[in-house]
């Protein structure tokens, strides 16, 4: 039980040492822990003990043929699940702040809500904003606007500030097509349109609790607006150079509805094959739920047990198998499989964002080639980065740190219910490792390739997703000097580094305090 915790700490304090001390890049020095730890993976070796004897087992050191097959293997598979994602939201993300579209949705929020309620128009705009596009990006192009309303007013400029980040940090951190939220989806095996929905739903809470705290610390700290040197704020265009409101907001809630529709169809389609298959069953004098408990000793005492998920969609697989579509959901399912995949979504958004961005710019074919370049290029080094965390987290999880984790949380609390121990778990490791290495990124691709070796066979009361959005809360608290956040935050907002150790920081720990919570209300509400 000691040695995959010990290859934890060895590989963790790899990844912290080499970003933060001999500043490698992120690629590289997750890379190194992920063959690291499973250089250090100890597998069972047979050898027999005595004359005739070739049952007992020793333990050995694995090969390192064997564990860069295994890092490879992990990083292959993260890169199929997320990359074509992450490429085509650059593309988008560029799209529309090139064409100005992020700039309508802006507006729109500031004429609806007035000027009297900027903080509120700026949070909103970020929440939405940093769903596509990065929260350095929406951060860049939000505080023209705050410092704006300051010169027009002469007041709460810390508040708008403050507003902006609460908006784009909570949704950057729990709302896919963004790289931490899409690896925890994959890791985790959690469908993308309900990360999108529970992630948007946690995340809504925390951002309005965040203005209300942003209102606090404004009136607690004078903080001036100051100008920002070497940075010249551009001029804003005019309305008739934007493009529409439904242009704007098309590339950003199309791929949200079509992904949707797939989970819709695929969760009724999932209780029409499961009512087929409990009418067979009565059919054949028993149940679903005695076939399923037969199912899990079957799989307990050959060695290999499941959970019940994996069973019930080996039930929906076999009964699909047998009896074709069953109902409309069913047959609704292939198609929207199709339609809704993010890939596709994302495709068909970024067709949306390129043509947008063309009709309101008029570029050059050039033009348009480098600016997709330049974003494939940016979404790149994102892809790679998240790769090879998640070979870190996948790594871990072989290497036995899921049991061991899980034997002490059972030692420790007992009778306690595993759900919410699992829940404070993922929170609290993503707090440590957000403290430690600066970015909520890597701490939620790390934690959610442990969390799912952890979880593994393990009955919870809620639906996995919630393990992702406790993980993502957990990754905004402890936000300081090692975050390339608090930088953005403290040199484009004109903070000291104490001032932004006074308000950025106390803020992110409020919002993932307050995602947390949201997390618990909803897994026993929406379990």
């Amino acid at each position: 039980m000691i040695h995959p915790l010990i290859v934890m700490a060895i590989g963790i304090a790899l990844v912290i040492g080499l970003i933060m001390w001999l500043r490698v890049n992120a690629f590289i020095a997750l890379l190194i822990a992920a063959i690291s730890v499973s250089l250090l993976t100890l597998e069972p070796v047979p050898q027999p003990t005595g004359a005739g004897d070739s049952t007992s087992q020793s333990v050995g050191y694995r090969l390192a043929g064997d564990a860069m097959s295994r890092v490879t293997a992990a990083f292959g598979e993260t890169c199929g699940n997320i990359a074509i994602v992450i490429a085509l939201a650059a593309v988008i993300g560029t799209c529309m702040m090139d064409s100005g579209a992020a700039d309508r949705i802006v507006r729109a929020f500031m004429s609806m809500l007035g000027e009297k309620r900027a903080p509120w128009a700026l949070m909103g705009s970020g929440y939405v904003l940093a769903i596509p596009v990065f929260f350095d990006t929406v951060f860049y192009l939000l505080v023209p606007l705050a410092r704006s309303f300051y010169r027009r007013t002469g007041g709460a400029y810390l508040k708008c500030i403050l507003a902006i980040s609460a908006g784009g940090a909570i949704t950057h951190t729990l709302v896919p097509p963004t790289p931490g939220p899409l690896t925890m989806a994959a890791n985790l095996g959690i469908d993308i349109g309900t990360m999108i929905l529970i992630g948007a739903m946690v995340a809504l809470p925390a951002a309005i609790a965040g203005i209300f705290v942003a209102g606090l610390l404004d009136r607690m700290f004078d903080i001036p607006m100051r100008e920002v040197a070497g940075h010249e704020e551009p001029e804003p265009l005019a309305d008739d150079q934007l493009p529409s409101l439904f242009a704007s907001l098309l590339p950003v809630l199309l791929p949200v509805v079509m992904i949707a529709l797939h989970t819709v169809a695929s969760t009724f389609s999932s209780q029409e094959l499961l009512g087929k298959a409990e009418v067979e069953a009565v059919a054949q004098g028993t149940t679903l739920d005695a076939q399923i408990a037969a199912i899990q000793l079957e799989s307990e005492q050959a060695g290999k047990k499941k959970s019940k998920d994996e069973i019930l969609k080996q039930v929906k697989a076999e009964t699909l198998a047998q009896y074709g579509s069953p109902g409309f959901f069913t047959n609704a399912s292939r198609v929207t499989n199709v339609v809704g995949n993010p890939a596709f979504a994302l495709l068909i958004s970024t067709i949306i964002a390129m043509g947008v961005y063309i009709r309101q710019r008029t570029p050059s074919r050039q033009d348009v080639a480098k600016m997709v370049e330049l974003s494939l290029m940016s979404g790149g080094v994102i892809i790679l980065i998240t790769a090879a965390g998640s070979s870190f987290g996948a790594m871990l999880k072989q290497g036995g740190v899921g049991d061991s984790i899980r034997q002490i949380a059972e030692s420790t609390f007992g009778d306690t219910s595993p759900g919410t121990v699992m829940l404070f778990l993922g929170f609290g490791l993503a707090s440590l490792l957000k403290i430690a290495q600066g970015s909520s990124t890597a701490a939620m691709i790390i934690v959610s390739g442990m969390m799912a070796g952890i979880i593994d066979g393990t009955e919870l009361p809620y639906g996995t997703v919630y393990i992702a959005t406790a993980i993502g809360a957990g990754s905004l608290v402890g936000s300081w000097m090692n975050d390339s956040g608090f930088w953005i935050f403290a040199k484009m907002g004109g903070l000291t580094e104490g001032e932004a150790l006074k308000t950025w920081t106390p803020l992110l720990a409020v919002l993932g305090i307050v995602g947390m919570a949201a997390t618990l209300v909803l897994s026993r509400i929406m379990p």
